[in-house]
């Protein structure tokens, strides 16, 4: 038997949740998954910074919408705060100038910038060698995220205002009938005249099953590894560290580790991504070259997908080839901090067909985020 809804939304990870908890409010909303629990793929492997100098000018604008939900988020959503500060050194060596000062030039309201010596970002980060550091800066409003508990907060939210998550749901089947779209995943039949794809890497799979052609989303790899610190190491004060070029950084994590990755972007089909050797080999040297620490054993490795389009902005909003069908995709590495803007983004443009002032106040626009703006796959 059909079960109806009044929205569905395919995929559990954080921007899925997000907007599932938003429609939630003033509709009945069917969440499916097809993993066995929600964030297993790229939620559940963010490096868990928030960094609002990364990304395009559209990017940019929405994390910055989002700041107040992490600061002040609702009652009830977390017990916990759910991001600390941390702040960031970026390095630069005599190779990456031109890198540095665009840098330095993000900084501004909301996101202050300024250079310090390289004896003082060795201060900070005591493992630092000295050799092959011509500039570096400090960015004051780096902070870790607390990934798990602001995607449960959207779950349990989702949860509380009457929701229904089903896992271990791989949609194989999707038509629009009679207004509303027909949806089989597995042994789950469901219609709604809202489908709202945030499928992640599979997004232009989902588009295909509804009979809509891509948008053009590249998954890319990106690699990390857990590494010791020596012995009687305190780096739970660090801040973290990246080149200038942005292709490597690192970390605390728990206890005495860092948690490294090269910030690599390798383009990969929808998959369970694991670490390439070859990746880590590369990670390992850097690391070597760029501290004093000595790696004997990889304490963990791992890889996620990220997922984007021609332009780097995230895809939102109606397709205009199919009545009801919305898209909530290419977030790229930026998905944690998207997921709240995103989704009250989608909520406004589902309702009014606009944003929500607060996002178009920052720089947003329909525009910039719609399905088949130029520059991305043309339709058909």
């Amino acid at each position: 038997m059909t079960r109806p809804f009044d929205a569905i939304v395919i995929g559990a990870g954080i921007s899925g949740a997000a907007a599932a908890y938003e429609l939630a409010a003033e509709r009945r909303v069917l969440m499916l998954e097809a993993e066995s629990r929600p964030g297993y793929h790229s939620t559940g492997r963010s490096a868990a910074l928030y960094t609002p100098n990364y990304g395009n000018d559209v990017v940019r604008a929405l994390i910055l919408a989002g700041r107040p939900f992490l600061d002040r988020p609702p009652a009830g959503f977390a017990a916990h705060a759910m991001v600390k500060p941390r702040g960031a050194i970026a390095i630069a060596g005599p190779t990456e100038i031109k890198s540095f000062e665009e840098r330095l030039a993000l900084s501004g309201p909301g996101h202050e910038i300024h250079e310090i010596t390289p004896e003082e970002a060795i201060r900070q980060v005591p493992i630092l060698r000295r050799k092959g550091i011509a500039r570096a800066l400090y960015e004051i409003d780096i902070e870790d995220m607390d990934v798990a508990a602001i995607h449960q907060g959207f779950l349990a939210g989702f949860r509380r205002r009457g929701g229904e998550l089903v896992c271990d749901a791989r949609v194989d089947r999707i038509e629009r009938r009679q207004g509303a779209w027909q949806i089989n995943a597995g042994e789950v039949a469901a219609s709604a005249p809202i489908l709202v794809n945030a499928a992640g890497a599979w997004a232009d799979e989902v588009a295909a099953l509804a009979g809509l052609p891509p948008v053009g989303l590249v998954p890319k790899r990106r690699t990390a590894i857990l590494v010791d610190l020596p012995p009687g190491s305190d780096p739970a004060g660090w801040p973290a560290l990246d080149d200038c070029s942005n292709e490597h950084y690192f970390r605390p994590d728990s206890g005495t580790r860092l948690m490294v990755s090269p910030g690599d972007e390798t383009p990969s089909p929808p998959c369970d991504a694991q670490p390439d050797e070859m990746d880590v080999a590369h990670l390992v040297d850097w690391l070597e070259r760029t501290t004093t620490l000595q790696v004997r054993r990889l304490v963990h490795q791992w890889a996620g997908l990220r997922s984007f389009v021609a332009d780097y902005s995230p895809v939102v909003g109606a397709d205009p080839l199919a009545d009801g069908f919305y898209w909530l995709a290419g977030q790229g590495g930026y998905g944690i901090m998207l997921a709240e803007p995103l989704a009250r983004g989608l909520k406004g443009l589902i309702e009014s067909g606009e944003l929500p002032a607060d996002l178009a106040h920052h720089g947003a626009t329909e525009a910039a985020l719609a399905p088949r703006r130029a520059g991305l796959v043309p339709a058909g």
